[in-house]
């Protein structure tokens, strides 16, 4: 196994490296300096040995007579052991050198203006670099150029001047080095402590784990600090809640969620085992507070879907009609047959045959008004089934004239089953016995389906035609598991398939098109 280094020594090393780099980069300073340095220093230098010589008479008068020149080597030399010069010559008007061993040869200009009676100072490299300093030396009777004294300095290479910053560097090398063991000591105690004591190997592995976690699982997960703000979430949850893919960083307040959904997400509504609507899902929500060193650190709330459990139990809705109509038939049954016989015991046969013929003229007149408006054969069973029910209870329901529903497709005739289940099921307990139901269905020239329940109760205050459809809001004992969906699932089918449900008093109106599907 390939040996890793600590955190520590990760980071004395990158402190380390950082610091070379450092004083690579200074040392690069350092000589740039020094040789803008030597170029300045020692080029005013050599200017000021060749004016010092081009002022000396003996070099005037050397260069006015030819016969007198043998005195200039004298003045060249002197001037070059006294400056500490590499070398000093003289040249004359033509700028060919009439000293040193390089006498009757052109010397270097390199382009320097100093036959033209300026000076000059720049660098020559001539197979060896020098510091060159070029001075026009001027007839003392009428000014006129007669020659040049060139002064020059052997150029010192990189490693001198690199040599010239050597203490320094030791100096910046030996503080940065001991800056940088005590600072990453100091910086590796201080992240092992905010990481728990984990190397950055576990921390990525702790990472790619929660990940896989995260992502792997069936539930919806999603994490919230103390502001509300989603710092963590998977793929499950964002489906369920219809969240944006980079929802992490952004607030719950901001999502456009329900308030009914709000509410758990952010811990204002409490409990166990949440149920609420999300767009047209049924959402079963827990959630839990995170609480880290004694304060609220944000909440972590696991989503459960049951549309599936909520779409079989609506169509388990139409055998628990059919149920309950065979149960109050045979319980009405039950009692026509003791009438019948207490009848027979009285002798009177013929009230018993006036009674019979006028039951069943009863059943037909109510299977026949139901089945000649509703033609759509779950709707008609449920609305005899709800007719038997009531009746059982003492209530009254009977279908309104102008009731017209043609058979309808499988999605919508769901819907209605379950819309009119849920109208005619809250009728029966706002109203007692004695009461009365009134339930109208018609079709729209559009082909959008209204349904409309009137019963016989106190109705809804104005103040609550809006809160009665909201999630959660029931009248029932929610202990009883009553979740207040009743209504909230009409709004969201009517609402899905492009309609609306409204009440006015004792009013209840759902409007279904059928054009729109039911999304998956």
């Amino acid at each position: 196994m390939r040996h890793r280094l600590s955190l520590a020594g990760q980071l004395l090393a990158l402190q380390l490296a950082i610091v070379l780099l450092v004083v690579g980069a200074v040392a690069a300073v350092s000589i740039a300096e020094a040789d803008a340095a030597f170029r300045r220093v020692e080029g005013e230098r050599l200017r000021s040995v060749g004016e010092n010589a081009a002022i000396n008479r003996t070099v005037r008068l050397g260069l006015g007579n030819p016969l007198a020149r043998d005195a200039l080597e004298t003045v060249a030399e002197s001037a070059r052991a006294v400056s500490g010069a590499s070398y000093v010559v003289v040249a004359d008007a033509a700028g060919t050198v009439v000293t040193g061993p390089d006498a009757g040869r052109p010397a270097p200009m390199a382009g320097s203006p100093a036959l033209s009676g300026r000076s000059w100072v720049g660098v020559l490299d001539n197979g060896s670099k020098a510091l060159v300093a070029h001075v026009p030396v001027l007839d003392e009777r009428d000014g006129h150029f007669i020659g040049l004294i060139i002064v020059g300095r052997a150029y010192p290479t990189l490693a001198d001047l690199l040599a010239s910053a050597l203490t320094n560097l030791l100096t910046y090398l030996v503080l940065g080095a001991a800056l940088g063991v005590g600072g990453s000591l100091l910086l590796a105690r201080r992240v092992k402590r905010q990481t728990l004591g984990l190397e950055p190997r576990e921390i990525t592995g702790l990472v790619e784990h929660r990940e896989a976690m995260l992502h792997g699982i069936k539930e919806g997960v999603i994490g919230t600090d103390a502001a509300h703000r989603v710092t963590l979430v998977n793929d499950e949850a964002i489906r369920l809640l219809g969240l944006r893919p980079d929802a992490v960083g952004r607030s719950l307040l901001e999502q456009g969620f329900e308030p009914a959904l709000l509410d758990v997400l952010t811990g204002r509504s409490e409990g166990v085992d949440q149920v609420v609507l999300s767009d047209d899902r049924v959402v079963v929500l827990n959630r839990q507070p995170v609480v880290m060193r004694g304060r609220a650190a944000g909440s972590v709330t696991t989503l459960r879907d049951r549309t599936e459990l909520t779409a079989l139990r609506r169509e388990l809705d139409v055998s628990r009609h059919t149920t309950d109509t065979l149960r109050a038939q045979a319980h009405e049954f039950v009692n026509r047959l003791h009438t019948i016989s207490g009848l027979v015991e009285l002798g009177e046969h013929e009230e018993v045959v006036r009674y019979i013929n006028r039951t069943s003229e009863l059943h037909e007149t109510l299977n026949r008004e139901v089945t000649q408006a509703i033609r759509d054969p779950a709707l008609a069973a449920l609305l005899i089934a709800k007719a038997s029910l009531a009746a059982e209870q003492g209530v009254t329901l009977r279908i309104a004239d102008g009731t017209d529903l043609a058979p309808v497709d499988d999605h919508l005739s769901a819907d209605l089953v379950t819309v009119v289940g849920n109208l005619v099921d809250n009728a029966l307990d706002a109203v007692g016995p004695g009461g009365s139901i009134t339930v109208r269905v018609t079709t729209g020239p559009d082909g959008e389906v209204v349904v409309t329940v009137t019963d016989s109760g106190p109705g809804v205050e104005p103040a609550l035609a809006e809160r009665v459809f909201q999630q959660g809001w029931s009248t029932k004992d929610q202990a009883d598991g009553h979740h207040g969906l009743g209504l909230a699932m009409i709004r969201l089918i009517s609402a899905h398939r492009g309609g609306g449900v409204e009440v006015q008093g004792s009013t209840f109106t759902a409007r279904l098109p059928p054009v729109r599907e039911v999304a998956a």
